[in-house]
Formats: C-alpha cells, sequence, structure tokens
C-alpha cells in the first residue's frame, strides 16, 4: 500500500517537472517567433500608415500599450 502512494506522487512529481519543462519550451519558441512590440517596429508600423512620429508620440503609445497589458 505504501508503495502505491509514493510511485503516485513520484508519477505526479514526475509530470509536474515534464510539463513546466515542455510549457517553458514551448513558450521561449513561441516569443522567438512572434516578439512583443518594441518602439522601432511602432515606429515602422505608423510609418506604413503614413504618419510621421514623433518620440513624443511612441514614448505615449507604447506607455498605453504597456498599461493595457498590466490590467
Amino acid at each position: 500500500m505504501i508503495w502505491h502512494i509514493i510511485g503516485y506522487t513520484v508519477a505526479v512529481l514526475a509530470g509536474l517537472a515534464i510539463g513546466f519543462f515542455i510549457a517553458r519550451k514551448t513558450m521561449m519558441s513561441y516569443l522567438k517567433k512572434n516578439p512583443p512590440i518594441n518602439e522601432q517596429m511602432l515606429r515602422v508600423m505608423m510609418q506604413q500608415m503614413g504618419q510621421n512620429p514623433s518620440q513624443k508620440k511612441i514614448t505615449q503609445m507604447m506607455k498605453a500599450m504597456q498599461k493595457q497589458q498590466g490590467k
């Protein structure tokens, strides 16, 4: 009986460890393929839309995006 409990506990812990590493690897590859938006990317997007962005406007948009993500 005690061996079953020990076996189940070891299996759960091994599953948690394996799941953690798989999730970490998946998240790293996702971020590598889809990096978060930075100021340079925002500047290029605005130029493509026909706007001439100032540094003040870029900073305001970055703060607004970070505030929105914080919610």
